[in-house]
């Protein structure tokens, strides 16, 4: 097999590897790769229609990647919309990602969800992408659930929760705590402070 061929499998393979992927953001960028890689490929086999049109999907993925990562942060793109804590849709977002919910946070029980002091979904438009839930102590908010759906877990949904309109400050916090024994927390990246076994973000 000559290195050519190895490159128009590569990156065909490397296409189609792209689109298993769950996370939007991972998505795009694998996606990019693969069609830079077939452009380089049919360019040198001369074949111009699978040239443009490689080149064209790679504009687009650019253009996709760029709107992704000006999102990323942005208190525009995503909503904090406290429900109740028996809400139906409540349970039906905790059920329906219960074995996900688990890999993160393998302590979590999706039934106490109602014991829960205050619940948080947070959407991009009509999506769910997210389910902060945390319990009262004094003025400190302790997170008991912090999740982030699989096509958004390149994003940190929480975050908005933290940072949405003063939401957290306006029911009277003033510091926060991170859920212990928490897998991938990446709270250090979003203002929080390490404190022992906890991150606490100060409000």
């Amino acid at each position: 097999m000559s290195w050519l061929d190895i490159l128009g499998w590569g990156g065909s393979a490397l296409l189609v590897f792209s689109l298993l992927q769950a996370r939007v953001l991972r998505f795009r960028a694998l996606n990019l790769v693969a069609c830079v890689i077939l452009v380089a490929f049919n360019a040198l086999l001369e074949v111009w229609p699978m040239v443009g049109m490689n080149a064209v999907l790679s504009l687009i993925n650019i253009w996709f990647l760029v709107k992704l990562q000006r999102e990323r942060h942005d208190d525009a793109a995503f909503q904090v919309v406290e429900v109740g804590r028996d809400d139906a849709y409540l349970r039906h977002l905790l059920t329906l990602h219960r074995d996900d919910i688990t890999r993160f946070q393998p302590d979590f029980v999706p039934a106490t969800a109602a014991e829960r002091d205050h619940a948080f979904v947070v959407l991009r438009g009509d999506e769910a992408v997210g389910v902060v839930l945390l319990d009262a102590d004094g003025d400190v908010a302790r997170v008991r659930l912090d999740y982030v759906t699989p096509r958004y877990r390149d994003f940190t949904p929480g975050e908005f929760v933290w940072r949405d309109s003063g939401v957290l400050a306006t029911l009277g916090f003033r510091h926060v705590t991170s859920p212990p024994g928490m897998v991938g927390a990446y709270y250090d990246r979003v203002g929080f402070r390490r404190d022992g076994q906890e991150y606490v973000l100060d409000l």
